[in-house]
């Protein structure tokens, strides 16, 4: 169950009211004329089921309530109500299958901020990953997976191009090259320091390197892993598991593949530069393809279920009428 909690004008209650009552999947309907102080409003508040959620926010905001007051959702772990349970009955579809665009939209907004914080921890796991590289070190190539935010944009852009908003596309594209450039010309400087101190060196980059070696060999199999890392990555998104992400991350060569080019271009090795970067670009395009051809399968099954078993009525139907 989702919880909703609206500001909304006093003028503009008895419709909002309508609307939550007859939305199918709704309890706990609660009015409180005059709560609101900032905005200046009513405060209503409602449970609605997960999957008749995405429909009952969009008919929310048609109606203006995110621009004249405000729209609050919350995921509720646990609610104990027989009314509650009818209303997760009558929903249609089921409640692990419901995709709320809003949330995703929003989270992956988030998520695909070029940011002080975004780009700090992307090159420190650049340059984690950069001395696992250099040691030949697999447990330090996966913490530096495990700490890379790229996921984030990655996931940016494929929910943009399925919600068609090229602003997304642009701010998430931004978030993920500006990213991996900064942190890429941040480790080639860190590599360049530890040589100065002795502990990086020339033979380490070209010795045999059976633990990660592989990071610079790019091959289908590479971009197979990206994008089944990148429906786990998507699905993980879309029904709030949101623990499924460390898996994601330390399954795709996409931080360390930056780092290996990084520090094989501080010594001119150009071709463990080239070979890093196509590994790069396989895992990011695969993890984008996957996550977009999720998307759309999740929300054309959507429909396809919400079709077979169509709600008593829809959000807003008492309104318009």
């Amino acid at each position: 169950m989702l919880h909703l909690r609206l500001i909304v004008p006093a003028d503009t209650t008895d419709e909002v009211v309508a609307l939550l009552e007859s939305t199918v999947g709704t309890a706990h309907l609660v009015v409180l004329p005059g709560a609101a102080r900032s905005p200046v409003g009513d405060v209503v508040m409602c449970d609605v089921a997960r999957e008749a959620g995405d429909e009952l926010i969009g008919a929310l905001r048609r109606l203006g309530i995110d621009r004249s007051g405000s729209i609050t959702v919350e995921n509720m772990e646990l609610t104990l109500s027989d009314h509650a349970d009818r209303a997760e009955e009558e929903a249609p579809g089921d409640g692990a299958d419901a995709v709320l665009w809003e949330e995703l939209t929003e989270a992956t907004h988030e998520e695909s901020t070029f940011s002080i914080t975004y780009v700090s921890f992307l090159a420190l796991a650049t340059m984690l990953a950069a001395c696992g590289v250099m040691l030949d070190n697999a447990v330090l190539i996966v913490g530096a997976m495990a700490v890379g935010p790229e996921f984030g944009p990655l996931a940016g852009i494929s929910t943009a191009l399925v919600q068609r908003a090229p602003r997304l596309v642009a701010r998430s594209l931004w978030a993920l090259v500006g990213g991996f450039a900064l942190a890429m010309l941040t480790t080639a400087g860190f590599a360049w320091v530890m040589d100065a101190f002795g502990l990086f060196n020339s033979g380490m980059i070209d010795k045999p390197r059976p633990n990660t070696g592989f990071i610079w060999h790019p091959d289908w199999m590479s971009f197979v892993v990206a994008f089944l890392a990148g429906v786990a990555g998507t699905l993980s998104l879309t029904s709030a598991k949101s623990g499924a992400l460390i898996g994601v991350a330390i399954s795709v060569t996409t931080v360390p593949a930056a780092a290996n080019a990084a520090v094989a271009f501080s010594y001119s090795d150009y071709q463990q530069t080239v070979g890093s970067g196509q590994q790069l670009l396989a895992n990011l395009g695969g993890i984008i393809l996957a996550g977009t051809l999720t998307l759309l399968l999740q929300k054309a099954l959507w429909k396809f279920w919400r079709a077979r078993k169509p709600p008593a009525s829809t959000p807003g139907a008492s309104v318009r009428a």
